[in-house]
């Protein structure tokens, strides 16, 4: 299906990519860090970093401070108290390559995360905790790898619960509602043609709205945004007083408090006066984890299939190879 224009099979990786979250498991079963820690910095860029960002949205009750590093150092604050994860797909990464060297520097508690590449030659020079991760199509597409194996390594230095058997039954849940979601997936995409994608949420699915809004950046190669609700209502929403383009927008829905729900239904109507329509995407209601996992599958598809409604191969991502180059 597709495979003149979705040139590397992007639509199997989908398909099998619950199956990531048990593997993941595996490759950092012996994995631990001894001490006591009030913060986890993650420093990662791209799709190496938006494993951090469910880590965030999934323990934001636990005591464990979370931190996404998207830059080439790390704060003096975070030398203290601190386990450092260095996540790195490529291993090539630069700014993660010049956090790598900071954590050596100052003998900062570590673990490395990646594919191969330098970081994972420094990390075997240095001796550092290293989750080598499986070859995948691109780091976007290996999040379930980095998700269950940095959980498996907290709960293994015994900073969260351990979180195996809801893994695996997520592993067990996604796989008999890929073909209902790929459905959805492919009618939302037909109604995004030739317009902006604007993606609202709430903290529930945060993690969710940021995800899809990169994946339509660099599977369908075009523009895309994101925000949450409350917030939006106080000043984004305003902007829709005189839209430039056209636009629409897909709202996942929170059912979690009544006045959320209402003020997407009363901003929807606002919007449809301005003749912006508004997509609610309804995820079955689960546990946390289950239920980011199970909104990341839909996004996945979404995505999927604005790039083929494009005819733009999903899986390369042309404009950062160049970046990198002229660099």
């Amino acid at each position: 299906m597709n495979t003149q224009i979705d040139k590397s099979n992007l639509r199997q990786v989908i398909i099998d990519s619950p199956q990531q979250l048990g593997i993941g498991l595996g490759i950092a079963k012996d994995i631990e860090v001894e001490g006591k820690f009030k913060y986890l910095m993650v420093s990662g860029m791209g799709g190496s970093a938006l494993p951090t960002e469910i880590l965030k949205n999934h323990l934001v009750e636990n005591d464990l401070e979370i931190i996404n590093n998207r830059t080439y150092s790390i704060s003096k604050k975070y030398f203290k108290d601190t386990l450092h994860f260095i996540s790195s797909f490529s291993g090539n990464t630069e700014e993660t390559l010049s956090c790598l060297q900071e954590v050596i520097q100052n003998n900062l508690k570590a673990v490395v995360f990646t594919n191969g590449g330098k970081v994972l030659e420094i990390a075997k020079e240095n001796h550092i905790p290293t989750v080598e991760l499986p070859e995948c199509i691109q780091p976007r597409y290996a999040t379930g790898y980095f998700v269950s194996s940095m959980l498996k390594v907290l709960s293994n230095s015994g900073l969260t619960e351990n979180q195996d058997s809801a893994i695996l039954d997520i592993q067990e849940y996604l796989p008999a509602k890929i073909a209902s979601f790929e459905e959805k997936g492919h009618i939302l995409a037909k109604k995004l043609v030739g317009k902006t994608p604007i993606i609202y949420s709430t903290d529930k699915y945060k993690s969710v709205a940021m995800i899809l809004k990169i994946k339509i950046n660099e599977n369908a190669k075009t523009p895309a945004f994101w925000n949450l609700y409350p917030e939006l209502n106080h000043n984004e929403m305003v902007g829709w007083t005189l839209p430039q383009g056209k636009f629409h927008i897909l709202t996942f829905l929170d059912n979690s408090h009544p006045q959320i729900k209402k003020r997407m239904e009363v901003t929807s109507k606002l919007l449809q006066e301005k003749e912006i329509e508004t997509d609610f995407i309804e995820i079955e209601d689960n546990d946390k984890l289950t239920s980011i996992f199970t909104a990341l599958a839909m996004s996945d598809w979404i995505s999927y299939y604005l790039s083929i409604e494009y005819g733009q191969d999903p899986t390369p991502v042309d404009m950062v190879e160049k970046f990198k180059t002229l660099l």
